[in-house]
């Protein structure tokens, strides 16, 4: 059955709760194949240009904000100032604009950043493979790319115009970045815009099918939830903090060897209890503007930043449970 097919949700989504030592058993499950770690990386906000209308975010074309797009010096500078504080894997992330963030933007970007880091990964357009392709050869090594939703009539309602309402373009973006040989890829979707049991069934069935055809490719999931930002989008179908833990538990058990992404759209109490429940990522420190780090406010964010510590206090945070707060656990010597 094709991903976008209608179809009820998994029974293992839909009757199992957070009760009967599924807490338990999720951070069991991930302590064994995890350790105690949790590897910390940082955003970095690209530019806020962008050609798409998609109701939900803050950089939405029709959305009237200020727009900025960094050069290389100063991506280059926000990623030192990154660095000085012991970050070693990064994230690049911007709107779609592909005159202005383009596969030559970015693997200059990479030329100069490579180097200095453990892992880079963009958060960007989807592209073809032989960009892909281009952008590994650059130092590229993990894609970030989510589908925000299965459900194809959702999908349509809320990407109304630009290259993102092609749901299609989309799905294929995954594979075409694991047949380029990118190392990791990270998928997702956007908790809220359509039924959670829904939605994540067929995003863990779609990992499970590029795990079994991509097998030397490393996976890692993301449940990012609506937030307030320059759209006032209200999520029609709001996730409580006692589902969305759920959801965790269930992507663990249902996929013990991939890693879960936590980014700061959760508060720091919330992303604290989850620590030992099941994630392996967390994002510290965040700012979701292009220059954020370096000079805030002269743009506007994606969305609104819910843990506004320090990665310093998220580090300290981890610690005082247990964990390890990893900053660089992996460097290519080829």
């Amino acid at each position: 059955m094709a991903l976008h097919e209608k179809s009820p949700p998994s029974p293992s989504l839909s009757k199992r709760g957070t009760e009967g030592g599924i807490l338990e058993q999720a951070g069991r499950l991930t302590r064994q194949r995890f350790g105690r770690t949790i590897q910390l990386y940082a955003p970095l906000y690209l530019s806020n240009e962008c050609i798409d209308i998609c109701r939900y975010c803050g950089f939405s074309l029709e959305n009237k904000i200020t727009r900025k797009t960094l050069s290389v010096d100063d991506t280059v500078r926000e990623a030192e100032h990154l660095l000085n504080q012991g970050f070693k894997h990064l994230l690049l992330v911007s709107g779609e604009h592909p005159r202005i963030v383009s596969p030559k933007y970015l693997k200059e970007i990479a030329n100069h950043l490579k180097p200095k880091l453990a892992s880079l990964s963009i958060e960007v357009a989807p592209f073809v493979e032989d960009d892909y392709r281009e952008l590994v050869q650059a130092g590229v090594d993990g894609v970030v790319i989510y589908q925000e939703t299965y459900d194809q009539k959702r999908y349509q309602e809320v990407h109304l115009a630009g290259p993102k309402k092609s749901f299609e373009r989309r799905l294929q973006a995954p594979e075409n970045a694991a047949r380029a040989g990118v190392r990791r890829i990270g998928m997702g979707i956007l908790v809220g815009l359509s039924d959670w049991q829904e939605d994540l069934a067929r995003l863990i069935q779609h990992i499970r099918d590029m795990k079994k055809k991509y097998w030397q490719t490393e996976f890692t999931i993301s449940l990012p939830r609506l937030r307030p930002c320059a759209s006032d989008y209200e999520a029609p179908s709001p996730v409580s903090n006692e589902k969305y833990l759920q959801m965790i538990c269930l992507v663990r058990l249902a996929l013990p060897d991939v890693g879960i992404v936590l980014s700061t759209r959760e508060s720091s109490e919330f992303r604290d209890q989850l620590i030992s429940v099941g994630v392996t990522h967390m994002s510290a420190g965040s700012r979701t503007e292009p220059g954020g780090y370096l000079n805030p406010k002269e743009a506007e964010e994606q969305f609104r930043i819910e843990d506004k510590r320090t990665a310093d206090e998220v580090a300290a945070a981890i610690s005082s449970r247990g964990y390890e707060p990893v900053w660089k656990d992996w460097e290519n010597i080829l």
